[in-house]
């Protein structure tokens, strides 16, 4: 039996004796010592690119918005080879694992009738890191394209495990087009996930029609919706009641601090005044379930990064003015339920964790620098799993 003694667990005042058995937590008792680090649940990472991930050094230069980033992507798929997306997309998965991500949702761009290069690459790559990092993929399609190719997307993941997702950004007629989302969603019995109002256009109202939907079809905990920077512009009148419907309706928020920052409000040589970020604050008190995710890493949509969840975390603490104690959970237990998962540090559970030479968070948020060890079935991981090829 192993014994960690003395730790600070999140979200749990004093110190703590963690006692491992094998490969999972045997108990934890209060302890009367200190000095012994402090312990985070696993990370989950709910809104990723793994099939873009990567491709940063690629392009000839960096985008000035959203739509630039779109056509720059576009220019390298031509390079998507499964050789290249396999390799490019292993590199994100090791990444994440080393940097202490147990549970991860990958969007897989699908444009056309045909199955996309990457869905087959990033479906056996979660047979092969299965227990590692669970990787659940969902569609990506303009919203435009689903009356098309909707049916051959919807059928083609069905009982897989994988999720529905269109992109929405000031689309004609959102309504009858979103109808049809949510059609195939009941026909296949899937979940639904957005990118919606990706931009400072107060006039973007995609999410209005989503949670129409959602409350007309009751579907309480299948909707997420990533992005909504929009909210950021709209009046705070109509977006509290936008808001207080979505928490009634249980559907969830996926912020990505990371991207929209780069991405949103940028023009060279003026410092940006508009940041994108969603309101967070009044989201998670009008009831819904809010999360942080790393989304693009290294990619025309934001060229830095390292699925590492912690950095995302941290950046959002700043940016968003959060109290670090209460949001841990955006990027642990509350991403880790929508997409299955339990990451809580207790009895009886994985020995899955991440050690931080910190005397608590606030030191661990100060100091970034500060030593972080991944521990997976109650043993520390290689330190080499996380290497840069």
């Amino acid at each position: 039996m192993t014994t960690l003694n003395g730790v600070a667990l999140a979200g749990r005042d004093g110190h703590w004796d963690v006692m491992l058995e094998g490969a999972r937590i045997a108990a934890l008792s209060a302890s009367e010592g200190q000095g012994g680090g402090l312990l985070l649940p696993c990370f989950a990472d709910a809104h990723v690119h793994l099939d873009k991930t990567f491709t940063a050094a690629r392009v000839p230069n960096r985008p000035q918005s959203l739509h630039e980033a779109i056509e720059l992507m576009a220019g390298d798929k031509p390079n998507w080879t499964p050789d290249d997306l396999r390799q490019r997309a292993a590199r994100g998965l090791r990444r994440a694992f080393a940097n202490g991500t147990k549970a991860m949702r990958s969007h897989v761009d699908w444009t056309e009738a045909e199955v996309p290069k990457a869905l087959p690459v990033l479906r056996r790559l979660a047979e092969e890191w299965r227990g590692s990092v669970d990787l659940q993929l969902a569609t990506l399609t303009p919203l435009d394209a689903f009356t098309e190719h909707g049916e051959r997307i919807a059928r083609e993941i069905a009982g897989t495990g994988a999720v529905l997702g269109a992109f929405v950004y000031r689309n004609e007629d959102i309504p009858a087009k979103l109808r049809r989302v949510f059609d195939l969603a009941e026909k296949y019995d899937l979940q639904l996930d957005f990118h919606v109002d990706e931009g400072l256009d107060p006039e973007a109202q995609g999410l209005d029609a989503i949670l129409q939907e959602t409350e007309a079809r009751g579907m309480a905990g299948q909707v997420l919706a990533g992005h909504c920077c929009s909210l950021s512009v709209r009046p705070e009148g109509a977006v509290a009641d936008l808001l207080g419907r979505a928490g009634e309706a249980r559907m969830a928020l996926c912020a990505l601090p990371t991207t929209n920052a780069f991405l949103q409000d940028a023009t060279p040589g003026r410092t940006p005044r508009l940041r994108g970020l969603a309101p967070v604050h009044e989201a998670r008190a009008a009831g819904m379930p809010v999360m942080l995710a790393s989304d693009n890493v290294c990619d025309p949509f934001y060229p830095q990064g390292d699925y590492d969840l912690f950095d995302v975390y941290r950046m959002a603490v700043l940016a968003g003015h959060l109290d670090p104690a209460s949001w841990l959970t955006s990027v642990t237990q509350t991403p880790a339920q929508w997409l299955g998962h339990d990451v809580e540090i207790k009895a009886g559970a994985p020995a899955d964790f991440i050690h931080i030479a910190a005397t608590g968070l606030d030191d661990a948020l100060n100091r970034p620098r500060a030593v972080r060890t991944v521990w997976r079935g109650g043993a520390p991981i290689p330190e080499t799993s996380g290497d840069f090829a």
